[in-house]
């Protein structure tokens, strides 16, 4: 019987790369549900291709136009607004919730999901960056598996299957070191964001590539491991690996160090969350260990301040990660509109994170509370640049 799947993001690059490995395996997968921010054109032309019962387009205002898009084929159910998605992930015949919108917006909808008991296919960060224990314990409580699709902690997550109880020592999380590794802190003054775009090894979307420049995104994947394999953050360890071909690793009690590795694609992590435990044949290169060479080094924690940051965000625990993910989204949308440089990104993020109230609640409505205040904040620092 085929696993009916709901894409949250089918139009962003996960979305759109789990909707190639569901093409290539029609026997397996079918599209329950699509849904996407704003991308009303490209949603219509996902669902005439993958025939879904629903799809969803957050953007109420957009509804009209994407109904219109839509009006010749009937058996697709077309919805609008945030609620929708809540309601849509707790239909009866989902298999699993592939989670891929971005930021905080994820947060909700993911709840909704594991209160239903689905599979989630875990590839929004921020819901762990945010709420890990709340998640993590809602999880277990409805007895929801959460798996990864994030490459480096699908690495480990492999790395850790059939190890049962055995104590790790460390994880050693890899990082590409994005765009500007080799860079000095007085170069990063003058970076654009058409710099920071270009991504040396991967192909994302703008706001996790921005992230990816500033390694925000990895301070982002320290927090989720830390609840995803239940790990203090001193045992783990950030590596720069710019050829992206171990995608991390895991050490053991004895030393032993159990390695994950293949070519920079997405849809193996993806298709791997969708399949497990086992594994099938997937199109695509294949890993050619005589083609380069692998290089590791120690990130530069003053350089790249915003990892820094989520590293204290880690050690204050409470509500502080909520308040250094609303914060790092405000400035990655202000450097994306040129309402900030690079460098102000990381002191914005500081600021907000010292004035904001810390609490150590764990409750949903604190999260909200918290995410708004911080982003107002934030808003106010960048305004006052």
């Amino acid at each position: 019987m085929k696993k009916q799947i709901a894409i949250l993001g089918s139009t962003g690059s996960i979305g759109t790369q789990a909707l190639e490995v569901i093409a290539e395996h029609p026997d397996l997968f079918e599209v329950y549900c699509l849904t996407a921010n704003n991308k009303v054109e490209e949603l219509a032309r996902q669902a005439r291709q993958f025939r879904p019962a629903a799809v969803i387009i957050a953007n109420e205002e957009k509804y009209d136009h994407l109904k219109e898009l839509l009006s010749d084929m009937p058996d697709i159910k077309v919805y609008a607004g945030s609620k929708a998605i809540d309601d849509i992930v707790e239909a009866g015949p989902i298999d699993m919730v592939l989670t891929a919108m971005v930021g905080f917006a994820g947060l909700n909808p993911t709840i909704h999901a594991i209160m239903a008991r689905k599979k989630i296919c875990l590839a929004n960060k921020e819901t762990l960056v945010v709420a890990g224990e709340l998640i993590c314990r809602l999880a277990r409580e409805y007895q929801s598996p959460i798996i990864p699709v994030d490459s480096e902690h699908s690495a480990i997550f492999q790395c850790l299957a059939g190890e049962g109880d055995n104590e790790i020592e460390k994880i050693l999380l890899t990082a590409s070191g994005g765009p500007f590794r080799t860079m000095s802190e007085e170069q990063l003054a003058y970076v654009t964001k058409a710099d920071a775009l270009k991504h040396p090894t991967w192909n994302m979307g703008a706001k996790i590539t921005i992230d990816s420049a500033t390694m925000m995104n990895k301070g982002f994947e320290v927090i989720e491991a830390k609840w995803l394999f239940g790990i203090s953050a001193d045992k783990i360890q950030v590596l720069i690996h710019p050829q992206s071909i171990i995608h991390s690793a895991v050490q053991f009690t004895d030393g032993a160090v159990k390695a994950q590795l293949g070519v920079p694609d997405m849809r193996l992590p993806i298709q791997y969350a969708f399949t497990y435990p086992d594994r099938i044949h997937l199109n695509g290169e294949r890993l050619n260990l005589f083609h380069k060479p692998l290089e590791f080094f120690e990130p530069d924690l003053k350089k790249f301040h915003c990892l820094a940051l989520a590293f204290e965000a880690i050690r204050q625990g409470g509500n502080m990660p909520c308040i250094l993910n609303a914060a790092n989204e405000i400035v990655n949308k202000g450097f994306l509109e040129d309402r900030c440089s690079f460098i102000q990104m990381a002191d914005i993020i500081e600021k907000t994170m010292q004035t904001v109230a810390f609490h150590n609640s764990s409750d949903f409505e604190d999260y909200v509370a918290t995410d708004a205040e911080a982003r107002l904040v934030a808003n106010e620092l960048m305004q006052k640049l």
